[in-house]
């Protein structure tokens, strides 16, 4: 019977999940201290992770989807308003046309940075860190989650705000290279993302959170090409512009629909895309060796 039992529980246990007991002479007992139960990826809990932070936004999507689309649209009003009169083309199309993808990756990245910078920081604040770090989850784990969540309500803005901008008169969208939308679109969310939970971890209130989107996160987006083709800047702002990875993920984003981008040929593309990839790694690196090291969480 102890033999049946033994191969029952075995059975039973999850993939990665060493078993919780171990057979002794007298019986069963408890895996010993420092034996570790789960190995591997912890599946269960990065799943949960990820889950609970959807549900936190999806819970105020009034505000954390359908406000953003709603704001965007705006911008697109406005500015179509005050530039688009008269026939204007931008890159061979109307200058709705050409305004609409980078306000849609716009707010893609923005509410990205939105959600993973208020993870961590709102935990610090309220005293509820403990339940993001005394789970058995790894800084790897932990990031992965929070990251998947910032992405995941990014696509829900830009998919909102795409529809949205179908919609409305005098804005095409055409599919020209969907590789680039999908690559554009999603390391662009992972790179706000990233900064949003860097940005979490080293701030000790709300204040800190809206001087980075204030003063970095909000020039950086209306700086990047999203309203104007760099080739009407100056020789020395088109150097600063290109120094901007919002400016290569704006520029990648809206060649994916119109095929053509003040970023160059269909190579500089793809190199811009390569770059915005390997810049990514870079960062997620960094901020996974200042959560491993617990500053400003631990301590």
């Amino acid at each position: 019977m102890a033999d049946q039992a033994s191969t029952t529980q075995r059975a039973a246990t999850p993939p990665g999940v060493a078993p919780a007991l171990a057979e002794t002479g007298r019986g069963t007992r408890f895996t010993p201290r420092g034996h570790p139960v789960i190995t591997g990826i912890n599946r269960v809990g990065l799943y949960s992770l990820y889950i609970k932070e959807v549900r936190r936004f999806l819970k105020v999507q009034t505000q954390t989807i359908w406000a953003p689309a709603v704001t965007t649209l705006l911008f697109l009003v406005i500015f179509s308003v005050a530039l688009g009169r008269e026939g204007r083309e931008v890159l061979g199309v109307p200058f709705a046309s050409f305004v609409a993808p980078g306000l849609i990756v716009m707010g893609m990245m923005q509410n990205a940075f939105a959600n993973s910078s208020f993870s961590l920081l709102s935990g610090k604040i309220q005293g509820t860190i403990i339940d993001l770090l005394m789970p058995p989850l790894s800084p790897g784990e932990l990031m992965a989650g929070i990251v998947a969540a910032a992405v995941t309500r990014a696509i829900a803005v830009g998919c909102t705000v795409a529809l949205a901008m179908v919609l409305w008169p005098g804005v095409t969208l055409h599919l020209a290279h969907v590789w680039a939308i999908a690559w554009f679109g999603l390391m662009g969310s992972v790179m706000l993302a990233l900064f949003g939970l860097a940005t979490s971890i080293w701030a000790e209130k709300f204040d800190h959170n809206a001087a980075i989107t204030n003063f970095v996160i909000a020039p950086l987006s209306l700086l990047s090409g999203t309203f104007y083709v760099i080739e009407n800047l100056a020789p020395a702002f088109q150097a600063v512009s290109r120094a901007n990875p919002f400016f290569y993920v704006i520029s990648g984003f809206r060649y994916g629909f119109l095929g053509e981008s003040d970023i160059g040929p269909a190579s500089a593309v793809a190199w811009a895309a390569a770059g915005i990839g390997a810049f990514n790694l870079v960062l997620a690196l960094i901020v996974y060796a200042v959560l491993r090291s617990g500053w400003k969480l631990k301590s």
